[in-house]
């Protein structure tokens, strides 16, 4: 450390001097005279306190907060999904678009910080020449060795405000790139219960067709041995070559779903396939989403969102741009210097008498040294400009108040998802019981037409018509599994998700207000900023 009582000051570089005095006032958050613009005000969703949605009767789940749902996926028990989901986060434009757009805002992060410090140049150069003035020539030689020195004093805030409007922007774009990656599984998800849906609806076709096919079977015999009459037959062909055409359908749909987890995912079709047969138990069963609570306040879960993080970062970015444009309607000083040591080498014929004959003057040769330094303020006055500097100050706070309606808009979007969510969530727990309960009683119906048939007492019309009933009821009910589990995920979804980073690859990002400050620290695995 300095002692002001022992360093003398007139002895210590003038560069130096400048670092220390930009290290001490540009660590400052603050202007040094003032810090002209708005301090930033933190913003409320401008929704309900509580949910008017009912949520899931849910004892022992877990609430929905960021640090729990950031395992949600783990907690599916399915080895499958889960490489489907991190192979999609690897090749996902989407993604990969975000996290470019933190490292733009990142290296902004950098220049707000380095506006506010010294700035060193230095500067080495080495000229040789040979010159003549009507005599013999004379060589000269120069070796220059200078350090230049600039820094701006932040006077009224506007470095500082420009760091703010920098952080905001960076913090924006990280949750815009926990946003992503959420979405990117919650489509992989979706796609994936979807496969598992249309497998669950293949089995259903098939087992259909094999009933229609031993039918018509049946009824082929009975028509062969006068016991039926033709219209039977060409009633039970038709009704077999229907389920046929539906098993078919529904087996190309299924090829389809594999297909867009193959380019979801990036993997080969082989790989995906292998995932998707292992383990066996797998097949034709929907995955089982773990249950949770919305706890807390309803702006409090909305908070959570990482889009609603970003918007509200996007307000504190354009607090922080009316400062800045504010403070270049004030003047601004800075500081230069430079130090330039030189020597300098002229041999050859005498440069004070060029025209000396002999080998003396020939022979002669000199060696200057010169050190030249020089440091001064610079003081900018902003005169007249037409009014530039205040339309530009009103324009930033028209994009501020532009922000904040923004960012309400997306709380109220966000609190819609949310409440859709539970609604279709609480719809489809209540309606499953019911749709139980009508399969069940569609098949027994069902079983008790086709032994009357079989057994003589029946009509095929009324078998026909009890096994599309059967049908229709079995399709009914994955659909409503379907929609089950697709709720549970929307309301992840929108509930604002959660990451489980690996603890070796920790993401990084800028979070320094201030110089003194590192330029990168880590932040929470959970995704906030």
């Amino acid at each position: 450390m300095l002692n002001p009582r022992t360093t003398s000051w007139r002895k210590l570089p003038f560069t130096a001097l400048i670092l220390v005095l930009g290290l001490g006032l540009g660590a400052c958050s603050r202007g040094l005279i003032a810090t002209v613009g708005p301090d930033y005000e933190e913003q409320k969703p401008s929704v309900a306190s509580r949910w008017q949605a009912p949520q899931p009767d849910v004892r022992l789940a877990h609430s929905g907060n960021p640090s729990e749902l950031r395992t949600w996926w783990h907690q599916f028990d399915d080895p499958a999904l889960l490489r489907l989901i991190e192979a999609s986060q690897v090749v996902s434009s989407g993604v990969a678009d975000a996290r470019a757009r933190i490292e733009d805002a990142r290296a902004d992060m950098a220049t707000a910080i380095s506006q506010g410090l010294p700035k060193l140049d230095s500067q080495v150069d080495i000229v040789r020449a040979r010159t003549t003035f009507g005599s013999p020539p004379f060589d000269w030689t120069r070796y220059q060795a200078g350090v230049q020195s600039n820094w701006e004093v932040d006077l009224f805030g506007g470095i500082s405000r420009q760091r703010e409007a920098a952080l905001g922007s960076l913090s924006a774009r990280h949750n815009a790139w926990h946003d992503a990656r959420v979405a990117v599984a919650v489509e992989v998800a979706n796609a994936y219960v979807q496969y598992r849906y249309c497998e669950i609806l293949l089995r259903i076709a098939e087992a259909d067709a094999h009933s229609r096919k031993q039918s018509a079977r049946l009824v082929e015999m009975a028509e062969i041995a006068g016991l039926r009459p033709p219209s039977d037959l060409s009633l039970a062909k038709a009704s077999q070559a229907d389920g046929s055409e539906q098993w078919i359908r529904q087996n190309g749909v299924c090829e389809s779903s594999v297909k867009g987890l193959v380019s979801l995912s990036g993997l080969s079709e082989t790989e995906v396939r292998h995932l998707l047969k292992h383990p066996e138990t797998n097949i034709g069963r929907l995955p089982e989403p773990p249950k949770f609570r919305l706890t807390g306040l309803a702006a409090e879960t909305l908070m959570q969102r990482p889009d609603v993080r970003a918007a509200e970062q996007q307000v504190a970015e354009a607090s922080a741009r009316i400062g800045v444009a504010e403070a270049r309607r004030y003047p601004r000083l800075s500081l230069s210097g430079n130090i330039t040591p030189q020597l300098q080498t002229v041999s050859g014929a005498s440069l004070f008498s060029p025209y000396t004959a002999g080998a003396a003057g020939a022979a002669s040769a000199a060696t200057y040294f010169a050190n030249t330094w020089s440091i001064g303020p610079t003081l900018n006055l902003p005169l007249f400009d037409s009014g530039k500097r205040i339309a530009d100050v009103e324009a930033a706070e028209i994009a501020y108040q532009a922000a904040k309606s923004r960012f309400q808009s997306v709380a109220r979007t966000a609190a819609k998802e949310v409440e859709v969510a539970l609604v279709r969530l609480m719809t489809s727990e209540a309606r499953l019981p019911e749709a139980r309960l009508a399969e069940a009683g569609y098949q027994k119906n069902f079983t008790a037409t086709d032994h009357l048939y079989r057994a003589g007492f029946g009509s095929l019309l009324e078998l026909e018509q009890a096994r599309r009933q059967t049908l229709l009821a079995r399709r009914s009910l994955a659909d409503l599994e379907q929609e089950r589990v697709a709720a549970w995920i929307a309301l992840y979804r929108a509930a604002g998700g959660g990451w489980h980073d690996k603890p070796d690859h920790p993401p990084e990002i800028p979070l320094g207000k201030d110089p003194g400050y590192p330029l990168t620290q880590q932040i929470p695995t959970d995704g906030r900023p």
